[in-house]
């Protein structure tokens, strides 16, 4: 008995048609001059009971075919009685025609819609094993470079001065450069999970100050820090210095020595911009567009001339991305180039129009 019910409850949408149509071919029978509303609510019905459930083709067929044989029936009674002429009959296979094409337009629908999801979980399933296949292999790498590393460090320890110690500087040079490339791997295949941000309340200036002092020493360039956000944002302070630090890294590779290198922030409304604009070779209009892809092939100055892996831009829209964010590049050659990450939930301490635009800042970018 209990299955009964609960076979009913699964199905009460179809019950609770039949029961109606039941009902309305009890008026078509029982009373006189009133087939026609009922007739069309029988089938009116059916159509919109079967555009919710999309029965199989045989349970379909099988259907359509008691309704014709039941409302023929109940329209044939009104006929012998008298009260209807045979022609009647005929919105029978009609209505039958009418459903039969919608019918066919559902299926055609239902089959597209199954492809779509095949398609997507497939899809999907593939991206799942490209992230997998990136991060087992970034994590694998990390021993045997490691080794490799440690052996051809003796290897130029012994053999300084030497034409075999020179070519050991070029091997670990490119292990230096494989490492690098594991790591942001890493990083890449990681920004696509959830837990990927540990967020804390980020003091703008310190970070800022403190991530672009460690450079200084690293490279001879004309170091420009100029910060005017005095607040906090809620960020992972590590995967964004990560990112602050692969734009000025792509910086320090497009400049030589001595030319300028300006680092800032600054609120734009209630976001934060952090802003790495160099003096160097610049970049044409045409690649700006894709200037933040994988691997992307720019001038070979800016980049793989100088050791560069082609993920550095990737992993800061991807950071950016992952905080709510977004990146933006503005450059022309033999003008320098500009990247910019825009971050929201920026909370100001005490906004400073004035000082923004004294320090040039353009007001479009202000949004205060």
């Amino acid at each position: 008995m209990s299955a009964i019910a609960s076979k009913l409850r699964s199905h009460w949408v179809e019950v609770t048609w039949g029961a109606f149509a039941a009902a309305n071919v009890a008026v078509i029978v029982l009373l006189e001059r009133w087939e026609t509303i009922p007739f069309h609510f029988v089938w009116v019905s059916l159509t919109l009971v079967y555009g919710f459930r999309v029965w199989r083709v045989r349970t379909t067929m099988a259907v359509l075919l008691v309704v014709m044989v039941v409302t023929g029936g109940a329209l044939i009674w009104t006929v012998t009685r008298g009260h209807e002429s045979l022609d009647e009959v005929a919105e029978v296979p009609l209505m039958a025609a009418m459903f039969v094409a919608m019918v066919w337009h559902a299926q055609r629908r239902l089959a597209a819609t199954e492809e779509a999801r095949r398609l997507a979980e497939n899809e999907h399933r593939l991206l799942e094993r490209q992230r997998e296949f990136v991060r087992d292999a970034s994590h694998e790498l990390r021993t045997p470079i490691t080794v490799a590393r440690g052996h051809a460090e003796l290897i130029r320890a012994e053999s300084r001065g030497t034409q075999t110690g020179e070519d050991i500087g070029v091997v670990l040079d490119e292990l230096e450069r494989l490492e690098r490339l594991s790591e942001r791997l890493l990083i890449l295949a990681a920004a696509e999970h959830s837990n990927f941000l540990d967020v804390a309340p980020v003091q703008v200036e310190p970070f800022v100050v403190g991530t672009s002092r460690r450079w200084e020493p690293a490279a001879t360039r004309e170091w420009m820090i100029d910060v005017v956000a005095d607040g906090s944002i809620l960020a992972d302070r590590d995967r964004l210095g990560i990112a602050l630090d692969a734009l000025i890294e792509n910086a320090v590779k497009a400049t030589d020595e001595g030319q300028r290198i300006r680092i800032a922030a600054w609120p734009a409304g209630g976001s934060l911009v952090l802003e790495v604009a160099d003096a160097g070779m610049g970049i044409d209009r045409d690649q700006l567009p894709r200037v933040f892809d994988r691997f992307s092939r720019l001038d070979p100055g800016r980049a793989r001339g100088k050791g560069g892996t082609g993920l550095g831009l990737a992993i800061v829209r991807a950071i950016a991305e992952a905080h709510g964010g977004s990146v933006s590049a503005d450059g022309e050659p033999g003008r320098g180039a500009t990247f910019r990450i825009h971050l929201p939930g920026f909370r100001s301490v005490g906004a400073r129009p004035k000082e923004l635009h004294d320090r040039g800042i353009p007001a479009s970018t202000l949004g205060l």
